[in-house]
């Protein structure tokens, strides 16, 4: 509860039965746009993989994937997914997608470490996508032509929701601004990581924040990533600006910054293994999705995660994700919300 964010003069705009309608409408249209911007084809994905082929997503490595036994398979471990960003490389390279093309699915995962809050929930849902590039795409150029056609397609979305319900005015800029984290961090030396996006975030509206995970020059990384997907490398570390970044936005209705995607060029060869060895973590070579990229198995690729709850939490300017999804919530805070006017599915 004590980090519920109580926005004051806060007044749901949709009732709940238009706010089912909206996110209907939010996802029919924007999984549309982005699968025309980025040239992708919808795919299955799973619930859960196999335990110990490297497959899951270990985020920040300390967060526990909900793990269950197999009977059929002589009670061998199954992992609920954090994310596919390791499934979606292994499925271009059994579709054997073309380079500028890719895919796309539904991903749902149960993240039991979260700590609840306006826009943290035990379930996450977001689309999960991934796609083949070639060599000379491994540019930060490439990468924010990309960021722009994403958040051109949730401009887009915004434009129709307004439409729709005349009551919800537009705020996102017309453009993002993009940003390195370690120029983050020397504009913002005495601030907290989290609290240099809410500056950025509310001095431009929306945001691109290049190179997460590789340690900056005061010896810290801006926040966690897995070494074994993005290739984040740093300036502080190796001179390189980092491939990947976050989608940030200045979100009025809680005055702060709001992550809608996670995204970046993938490793190649050659920064997978250093980012194996800068983070302690050489043993993985070992794992079966590591040693398909190692000889050479898996394409070059980018891809990423866009929130499906918080995108359509901010485009319907909802106050707690827990009016957009349903999940388990603590008793005081499902109290105290539905006092705030912002009652929770």
């Amino acid at each position: 509860m004590s980090k519920l964010i109580r926005p004051s003069r806060y007044t749901a705009l949709l009732g709940m039965r238009q706010t089912e309608q909206g996110i209907k409408l939010i996802k029919d249209f924007f999984q549309q746009n982005l699968s025309t911007e980025l040239r992708l084809h919808r795919v299955t994905a799973p619930l859960f993989v196999l335990k110990g082929l490297g497959i899951n997503d270990d985020l920040n490595g300390v967060e526990r994937p909900v793990t269950f036994p197999i009977k059929d398979l002589g009670d061998a471990n199954a992992e609920v997914v954090h994310s596919l960003a390791k499934w979606k490389r292994l499925t271009l390279a059994e579709y054997e997608i073309e380079p500028g093309y890719g895919v796309y699915t539904d991903m749902n995962a149960i993240r039991a470490d979260e700590e609840l809050d306006n826009i943290h929930s035990l379930y996450v849902d977001q689309w999960d996508w991934e796609a083949v590039i070639n060599k000379e795409d491994r540019t930060v150029a490439y990468l924010k032509d990309v960021v722009r056609r994403i958040y051109c397609a949730i401009r887009r979305t915004e434009y129709l929701v307004c439409e729709t319900y005349p009551q919800i005015k537009p705020f996102l800029p017309e453009t993002i601004h993009f940003v390195h984290s370690e120029e983050l961090l020397q504009m913002y030396p005495h601030l907290t990581p989290k609290e240099r996006e809410d500056e950025i975030c509310k001095k431009y509206g929306a945001v691109f924040l290049i190179g997460i995970g590789g340690k900056l020059s005061n010896g810290e990384p801006h926040d966690g990533r897995a070494p074994d997907y993005d290739d984040w490398s740093t300036i502080a570390e190796d001179g390189r600006p980092g491939l990947n970044g976050d989608i940030l936005i200045w979100y009025p209705v809680l005055e702060r910054s709001l992550e809608i995607s996670s995204m970046g060029i993938r490793v190649d060869k050659e920064s997978l293994l250093r980012q194996l060895e800068i983070s302690g973590k050489q043993e993985r070579r070992e794992l079966f999705f590591h040693r398909q990229l190692l000889e050479g198995n898996l394409p070059l690729s980018i891809g990423g995660g866009i929130g499906q709850s918080r995108l359509c939490m901010m485009l319907l300017q909802k106050a707690h994700i827990g009016e957009i999804q349903a999940s388990i919530w603590p008793e005081d805070m499902l109290k105290e919300c539905a006092k705030l006017g912002m009652p929770l599915i």
